[in-house]
C-alpha cells in the first residue's frame, strides 16, 4: 500500500507552532480560538500541527484575536534569510525565549510573574533567580 499523505510544510509546521506558542502564553484554549474565529478547535489543532495551511486572511484575524503582529508567526521561519542579516546574536536570544516560553516551567513562571505588580518583588524575584542559577553552576 502507498503511502499518500503528504508530509506538511516546514512553514506551515513553523507558523502553527507560533499560533500554539501564543495562544498557550495568553492561556487561551484552542475551543475559545476557534469560537472568535467561527470554526472548530479540531481545524485550530490542525493549523497548530501544520497539517491544514492557514489562509492570509484568517492569519490575519488569528493575529488580532492573539494581539500579535502577523510576521510574529514568521519569526525565526525556516529559511528566514532575515535572521541572517540581523545578526546571529539576535536570533540566538529570541529562540532562547521561545524555547523558554515553549516550556510548561517557563510559561508558569511567565504568567506568575506579570501578576506582579510591585517592581521591587519583581526585582527580588530576578535576583533570586540569578542567585539560585549563579549556585547551580558553581556546584
Amino acid at each position: 500500500m502507498i503511502e499518500n499523505k503528504k508530509k506538511p510544510n516546514p512553514i506551515d509546521i513553523h507558523v502553527g507552532s507560533r499560533i500554539r506558542l501564543r495562544r498557550t502564553m495568553l492561556g487561551m484554549s484552542q475551543e475559545k480560538l476557534g469560537e472568535s474565529l467561527g470554526i472548530t478547535f479540531q481545524q485550530i489543532q490542525k493549523y497548530e500541527k501544520g497539517t491544514n495551511r492557514v489562509g492570509a486572511s484568517r492569519l490575519q484575524n488569528i493575529s488580532g484575536i492573539l494581539n500579535v503582529p502577523v510576521s510574529f508567526f514568521f519569526e525565526d521561519a525556516p529559511g528566514d534569510n532575515a535572521a541572517g542579516q540581523s545578526g546571529m546574536a539576535e536570533a540566538s536570544s529570541s529562540n532562547y525565549v521561545v524555547d523558554f516560553l515553549s516550556s510548561s516551567e517557563g510559561l508558569q513562571l511567565n504568567r506568575a510573574f506579570v501578576k506582579i505588580t510591585d517592581p521591587k518583588v519583581r526585582r527580588r524575584l530576578v535576583d533570586l533567580v540569578k542567585a539560585l542559577a549563579a549556585e547551580a553552576e558553581s556546584e
